[in-house]
């Protein structure tokens, strides 16, 4: 029942929240995502976690990586049937979460909110014509970019004096157009946000110990399988590499060394592992 009891977690009274942080805070996290849907939601959000960076400085050059992150983000929007998927993970979520109101263990309010929440966004979605961030890949502005920035230092004021002109721009203009771009994509960054933080937190980490540097563990088939997370103090030398399917997985950890090519450790690891479901 981990799946039910992680996931209740969530939306009991919150209690000793400082020692939680502060042992999160202790912990070095190392994701490995078993579906190809959970890969392209984490790309994406360590990419809208990089634009929210930079989004917080008011220079040409931060401009510069705002535009370069965004798109990427564009790029995998194009690749891929998002707003598709991101409404199926919504309404299943949904469904999960509304099966739960019988668990006493669970704050009602919490649980409702997040179900409007969700309804929300899944009707935002839902009423969106087209693939999202279209009308930014058609324009001449994000084209002509796009092209450029596959040639190194390609975006010169001589290749693109039309990108040239906008980073020009005052401050304050060049703020206001980023933020009106990025507002397209408001509504599925809260999904993502959201999903990714009901799977992560769907289970309890369980502690493992990895014998000579080495652990091998078969998942159960009957078991929606989404992400795994292995969990290290920040005192270890070591880092934690991942790799497996939703059948197997296995998980090395390795010394850290930046002059020689990194060996799997000798020594038996404890660590935290977490095989996060919803």
């Amino acid at each position: 029942m981990l799946r039910a009891n992680g996931l209740s977690n969530q939306f009991n009274q919150p209690h000793g929240g400082g020692a939680r942080l502060a042992k999160l805070n202790d912990l070095v996290v190392y994701e490995f995502p078993l579906n190809e849907r959970i890969r392209v939601f984490m790309r994406l959000e360590l990419l809208f976690q990089q634009i929210d960076h930079f989004m917080l400085g008011d220079t040409v050059w931060d401009s510069r990586a705002v535009i370069s992150s965004l798109l990427e983000v564009l790029t995998v929007f194009s690749r891929n049937d998002l707003k598709s998927e991101i409404i199926k993970e919504v309404d299943r979520h949904s469904s999960v979460l509304a099966k739960m109101r019988s668990n006493p263990n669970i704050d009602p309010a919490k649980l409702d909110g997040l179900l409007e929440k969700l309804e929300q966004i899944s009707t935002e979605l839902y009423g969106r014509s087209g693939k999202i961030g279209l009308s930014l890949m058609e324009s001449d502005l994000f084209k002509g970019i796009s092209q450029r920035s596959a040639i190194p230092g390609g975006t010169c004021a001589f290749d693109l004096p039309a990108y040239h002109f906008w980073l020009e721009k005052e401050d304050n203009e060049r703020r206001s157009d980023l933020e009106s771009w990025l507002e397209i994509f408001r509504t599925v960054r809260t999904a993502l946000t959201l999903l990714l933080n009901f799977i992560r937190h769907s289970t309890v980490p369980s502690q493992e110990c990895a014998l000579a540097g080495f652990f091998q563990q078969t998942l159960d088939h009957s078991v929606p399988y989404q992400l795994l997370r292995v969990s290290l103090k920040r005192s270890q030398p070591y880092f934690a590499e991942i790799s497996g399917g939703k059948h197997r997985f296995t998980v090395r950890f390795m010394t850290a060394n930046t002059s020689e090519r990194p060996s799997q450790a000798h020594e038996d690891i404890s660590f935290e592992l977490t095989r996060c479901t919803f």
